[in-house]
């Protein structure tokens, strides 16, 4: 069986009944009216988002508590959100950490090495970067040149490519600790990719990771496939983002042909195991990215699978998977991340 094909999650007996066991994620990368739509928000989206946040009584939280709570299956604060950020742009010191630091809200900065240390696209210096974390910032991981990590060079044995990810990610850290003290183990898969192969890796490490896949994360969540909601673009619409913020772990007991790197099974089919009564079986729907809803299939009253009529394509793809709760009027949201590398 492939790495990572099969993963128990958890015993079935753990209940999700609660939004209390959630924590909604939120990615950003710019906060800007120049940089690039695709990966931006503007200030006053920022404003707006940051402001209904406050005056809906969420608790934001510094990403080490979250992951915490999750490693340990522990619930946590009804409302959870944590902030974080990739990249580590200088907009983000300019525009969006004088009105945290006003809300008194921490957050998370996920930078790339090479970046901070030779100005790269904009990127914060280390000077900056020690005036946002001595003032509620957590600096972490985002690898040393932002290369897509689940991918072998020319002729590079498994051996020699762990050697090379694991010196990768540990010349980071030893940056952020020498330079800012801090030390999270906490990966920011940049372009949110992953494999089995890497997740092994982490684990092996004591590393959490970070995806860029959607989804509210909890006491179901791999600690090596922790989602994030991306907030840029079409998804900083308040509208969606409200529903986002509001959304529930999935409670997935078990996973089936989970292995995110896909080669031979195109499209892939994934099976499913849920946990717990809240949420509502019937009306659970799938959405394959590219491809439109589609239902899934019941293989009992608590696994289905789920599989695109087409071939997944070259580059990053999921299937997402909601239903409604019975106890609320909020979603469980679970995503699957899928990449598929060219030749």
């Amino acid at each position: 069986m492939k790495q990572n094909a099969l993963r128990w999650l958890l015993p079935l007996t753990l209940c999700a009944s609660g939004s209390a066991q959630a924590v909604v994620i939120l990615q950003y990368h710019h906060v800007s009216d120049s940089t690039p739509k695709s990966t931006s928000v503007t200030p006053a989206q920022f404003t707006e988002q940051m402001h209904y946040l406050r005056d809906q009584q969420f608790q934001v939280l510094p990403l080490e508590q979250a992951l915490t709570a999750i490693k340990a299956k522990q619930p946590l604060p009804p409302k959870s959100v944590v902030i974080t950020f990739d990249d580590g742009y200088n907009d983000v010191a300019e525009h969006a950490h004088p009105l945290l630091k006003q809300l008194g809200y921490p957050y998370t900065v996920f930078v790339e090495l090479n970046a901070v240390e030779h100005g790269y696209g904009d990127a914060m210096n280390w000077q900056t970067l020690q005036q946002l974390a001595s003032e509620g910032a957590t600096i972490a991981n985002h690898t040393a040149d932002h290369s897509h990590l689940i991918r072998k060079t020319d002729g590079e044995t498994s051996e020699q490519w762990r050697a090379r990810i694991k010196a990768n990610i540990e010349q980071t850290e030893a940056a952020i600790v020498a330079n800012i003290g801090h030390n999270l183990k906490a990966l920011a898969y940049p372009y949110g990719e992953f494999n089995g192969e890497l997740q092994q890796l982490l684990t092996e490490m004591g590393y959490s990771g970070i995806g860029q896949h959607s989804g509210a994360a909890g006491p179901y969540s791999d600690f090596t496939a922790i989602p994030r909601f991306p907030v840029a673009a079409a998804y900083a619409d308040m509208s969606s983002l409200k529903l986002k913020l509001n959304s529930r772990n999935m409670p997935v007991a078990a996973l089936q042909g989970a292995e995110s790197q896909l080669t031979e099974t195109n499209p892939p089919l994934l099976t499913v195991t849920l946990d717990g009564n809240d949420l509502r079986r019937e009306q659970l729907m799938c959405y394959i990215q590219g491809q439109g809803a589609k239902a899934p299939t019941w293989i009992d009253a608590d696994t289905f699978t789920i599989q695109a009529d087409k071939p997944m394509p070259v580059g990053r793809s999921r299937y997402n998977c909601t239903a409604p709760s019975r106890s609320s009027n909020n979603y469980y949201w679970f995503s699957q991340p899928w990449v598929k590398l060219k030749g």
